[in-house]
């Protein structure tokens, strides 16, 4: 009876994969292979890396190189071993014939289970790959399966890409030896496929479920656990926790941006110190802190189109050169308010996610969201849960680091304290902050010492993050080394301010309105020293300061410096709770009044900046002017 089912008419050749072995041989099939050696006898086909056989014949047409299909005649035993005995095939290698690759069963080995057991035994795993990178030798893949990550070294000429085919996120199989490079187990691999697409789906939910349960934070508790705000913003703080760990297990680079002040250094530099060493321990990779680890300040409070376009380019860049996926955004001390949200929609064009951790006021809350939630994946802000800016954002990163990894929660304990005094915060949450950084050793004065010296050393220090320089300043490692610095600096510091005031404070226009707010007016333009610190934003916090000093914190103080398009505003707490003033709710009514002036800025409720185009500095200075006359009790 005749099978209806079309059968090949072409004749079977099989190709060996890497993991083949002797035993996976068949007496009598055709097996193609490469001439690789050339005797009088005969010569050595490889069928594949580890299996040769020989094809005896006196006068060999074939030079080494030659691609042919040959038989297996017999395999013996010789010498413990087995050889491979080959005869030629009637199939010629440039005829038709039906070729398959014959893989061997191996059984998956997972990544955690290899160690030096494994030395030089062929194994299988199955991964994602997280990272690509193109050395002067082999291409390094970086596999991460659902219980850990390993280097998989793919050899062929120096500085060619082997498989270019795969990219990062793809699932595969990888075939090889176990062996060590640089005191770490790697695999040399002999083949790297991609697996199905039913395999990849079940791997990839494996990997996902995996990954998800170890970056759940073991610890959520917080330095300061009575505080009603601080309660309820516990399960984002969390997430962000869990979103930061992920980000980390599942090979991605943590890219943090915080605004130049104490307090917003504080805040970077607590987040780091809780990531790198998940970061150390979680990569074989020993440059791996500095290759998916990166902070850096921002001059101005919020997020810029200058800032991510830096950001963007140098994480795209990484992407091409070094193989490594796009990465996790965090924001610290800025990121809540409208003028972050054109950067955040640029970077939302690559898909790059964000994380907000800040205390500026963010414009309208409706359901516990505002506006830029549209733009980030986990917004974590007093105002979303009634509270306001007198818990720093020094404080929330510090309760965020300590659920990232508890392990660090001591060393950075002072850190809310710094934050609180060098924002001048006041709350209860903040007076709780300052004592616990007493027992460290830390009076209000010392706090306020650090403050002013890392705002002294950040002015200098620019666009560089200072990783050395502000460990040191914030007590992270010799403490004798720490006072001498901060000694230095904050002698140097006090000068400088110093000769600011003494150019200064004379030339302050004060007037008392008849609402009984004391409003002190200074061109910084004409009566500031340029270039040099404090700066004009500085140097207003310094002159207000110095005037509520003589008068009182009681009393309704506001404090405005300005130059040709520019203006900073201080005030004390009372003119907010007396007034309730709000420098955001000014600014978005002047720029309603005068669209012309292209008004902008924002900030805290009474300390912030203000934008202007030059030409109507006079009609919104009026304004302004006008608007804190009005204010009613």
């Amino acid at each position: 009876m005749k099978n209806n089912k079309e059968e090949s008419k072409n004749p079977m050749v099989y190709e060996l994969s890497p993991s083949c072995q002797i035993e996976d041989l068949e007496i009598g099939g055709n097996y193609e292979g490469k001439i690789t050696r050339v005797e009088k006898y005969g010569f050595f086909v490889s069928l594949s890396k580890n299996i040769y056989g020989l094809l005896r014949t006196r006068n060999p047409k074939e030079a080494v190189g030659d691609k042919l299909v040959v038989k297996i005649a017999e395999i013996k035993p010789y010498k413990g071993k087995k050889d491979v005995d080959l005869v030629y095939s009637k199939i010629k290698i440039d005829s038709d014939y039906e070729k398959t690759v014959l893989k061997r069963n191996v059984k998956r080995t997972l990544i955690t289970d290899l160690s030096n057991n494994n030395m030089g035994r062929n194994i299988a795993i199955q991964g994602e790959i997280i990272q690509i990178q193109q050395t002067a030798g082999p291409t390094i893949f970086t596999i991460r399966d659902e219980t850990d990550v390993t280097w998989v070294a793919a050899f062929n000429e120096p500085g060619v890409r082997m498989y270019p085919e795969l990219e990062i996120e793809d699932l595969v199989e990888v075939l090889g030896e176990v062996s060590l490079h640089g005191g770490k187990i790697q695999i040399e691999s002999e083949l790297i496929e991609k697996l199905d697409d039913a395999e990849s789906k079940e791997l990839e939910e494996k990997i996902s479920d995996a990954i998800d349960k170890k970056a759940e934070p073991t610890d959520t508790s917080m330095i300061i656990e009575d505080s009603e705000t601080l309660n309820k913003l516990r399960p984002k703080l969390a997430n962000a926790a869990k979103a930061i760990r992920r980000a980390i297990l599942d090979g991605r680079s943590i890219l943090v941006r915080h605004h130049a002040d104490a307090d917003g250094i504080c805040a970077g530099i607590a987040v780091e110190q809780a990531v790198v060493p998940i970061i150390k321990e979680e990569s074989n990779d020993g440059d791996a802190e500095w290759h998916f680890f990166k902070r850096s300040p921002s001059k101005a409070p919020f997020y810029e189109l200058e800032d991510v376009v830096k950001d963007l380019s140098y994480s795209l860049e990484d992407v091409e050169r070094h193989g490594q996926k796009l990465p996790l955004l965090v924001l610290l001390d800025n990121g809540s308010t409208e003028e972050d949200v054109a950067a955040l929609r640029h970077s939302k064009v690559y898909g790059i996610e964000a994380i907000v951790v800040d205390h500026h006021f963010p414009g309208e809350v409706k359901d516990g969201r505002a506006m830029i939630d549209d733009y980030v994946d986990i917004h974590v802000n007093p105002y979303l849960v009634g509270g306001d800016s007198q818990i720093t954002a020094g404080a929330l990163a510090v309760e965020l680091a300590g659920m990232i990894n508890p392990e660090i929660r001591e060393d950075i304990k002072h850190f809310p304290g710094i934050a609180a005094v060098g924002d001048h915060a006041d709350s209860v949450e903040s007076d709780k902050y300052i004592e616990l950084a007493a027992e460290k050793g830390y009076s209000r004065d010392d706090l306020d010492k650090v403050a002013t010296c890392v705002d002294f050393e950040a002015y200098f220090l620019r666009f560089m993050n200072g990783r050395g320089v502000m460990n040191t300043l914030l007590g992270l490692d010799d403490k004798k080394r720490q006072e001498e610095l901060l000694d230095t600096l904050f002698e140097e510091s006090e000068r400088r301010v110093d000769i600011q005031l003494k150019a200064a404070i004379p030339n302050v226009k004060t007037e008392y309105f008849d609402n009984g707010i004391q409003f002190n007016l200074l061109d910084v333009e004409k009566f500031a020293h340029k270039f040099t610190y404090p700066a004009p934003g500085k140097t207003c916090g310094y002159v207000h300061d110095k005037i509520v000093q003589e008068k009182g914190e009681e009393n309704p103080i506001l404090t405005l410096s300005h130059g040709p398009d520019f203006g900073v505003i201080r005030a004390t707490e009372a003119v907010n709770k007396m007034f309730g003033f709000n420098l955001n709710e000014v600014i978005i009514k002047i720029n309603e009044d005068i669209p012309s002036a292209g008004v902008d800025g924002g900030g805290h409720e009474c300390a912030g900046s203000l934008k202007y185009v030059e030409g109507l500095a006079d009609t919104v200075l009026d304004a302004f002017i006008d608007e804190i006359k009005n204010l009613k009790k």
